[in-house]
């Protein structure tokens, strides 16, 4: 296995665009770092579905997810684009099924779809949707799954759920990809989330340290044995933030304070020689790509050593 490295794009949610004060400059930003991955080899860039920042709400820029990757899918010619990853509760799964259909042509074929059940209260209540408990949130992301497919799959979709219905919905273009749009689906629940992973997904992306991570792959396997599913044909992301230098002392000198409580043995902090030994230990757990957060959007040179490093 050869692994495959991808990066989470500043969209502004993480406070990364605060430095850059007019937004089509903010745009330009968050765009320069996907065409340079494209530029550089790496497998994917990723946006994240959020509308305010965090760790609070800020009148800071923060970029819509689907807009901005129809922007991407056209300033960039090779690399894949994706969500990590969409809230279902955000827009109808009919709906966002032709919208992801149409981003995959205008991609030429390189969307990852991601979809999780949604999670950030606030953006809830502050755009006025309904926030049920996470247990109903899963239920109707369950639903979701299952509009989406028949989206992607039928001719005049089909479903009658408690939360969906749709009732001989065309939708055309279906995509570039055969047999559909791959579906990543986000979270590390080990009673549902996994489950759905396995029933109706195509990748994952879970995260944690060395232990937890283990731990959810071997959930997600008992779950592929249970339905029936061959584990083997589920792509599985990680995240992992990555800052890069001469000395392990040196990088993580480079990590904003309010990063470092987020730091592990598995985060990519340090020098090449120490990230290049984690990373290790990531394919050696089954893990097929990390998708990196660098420290900032506006110096682009820890992402081309990076990839002069590690990807071939």
């Amino acid at each position: 296995m050869c692994m495959k490295y991808g990066i989470s794009l500043p969209n502004g949610w993480k406070m990364s665009l605060v430095d850059v004060k007019d937004p089509v400059d903010a745009y330009e930003t968050m765009t320069n770092v996907a065409k340079a991955a494209d530029e550089t080899g790496f497998e994917s860039v990723w946006l994240v579905d959020h509308f305010h920042t965090v760790p609070k709400p800020t009148q800071e820029v923060t970029f819509e997810c689907m807009m901005s990757l129809a922007a991407l899918a056209r300033d960039t010619k090779r690399v894949r684009i994706g969500q990590i990853v969409a809230c279902n509760s955000y827009r109808n799964p009919a709906l966002l099924a032709k919208m992801a259909s149409t981003l995959d042509v205008l991609s030429h074929g390189r969307l990852n779809f991601g979809i999780g059940a949604g999670w950030y209260e606030h953006e809830y209540r502050a755009y006025g949707y309904p926030f049920p408990d996470a247990p109903e949130r899963l239920k109707m992301l369950r639903e979701a799954l299952q509009v989406i497919h028949a989206m992607w799959e039928q001719e005049e979709a089909t479903f009658e759920g408690k939360y969906y219905q749709i009732r001989g919905a065309i939708n055309q273009p279906k995509g570039v990809q055969k047999p559909h749009i791959p579906i990543l689906i986000g979270g590390g629940g080990e009673k549902v989330t996994l489950k759905l992973v396995a029933q109706y997904g195509d990748a994952c992306n879970v995260g944690g340290d060395r232990q937890t991570l283990q731990h959810k792959l071997d959930v997600l396997k008992q779950h592929c044995e249970t339905v029936g599913r061959d584990f083997s044909s589920i792509h599985c992301t990680t995240g992992a933030y990555c800052s890069i230098a001469d000395t392990d002392a040196e990088a993580l000198a480079l990590v904003p304070e309010g990063a470092r409580n987020g730091l592990h043995e598995l985060s990519l902090v340090g020098s090449p020689e120490t990230i290049r030994q984690r990373i290790a230990i990531l394919e050696e757990m089954g893990i097929h790509e990390i998708i990196i957060d660098f420290p900032s959007s506006t110096d682009l040179t820890p992402l081309y050593r990076f990839a002069k490093e590690f990807i071939a």
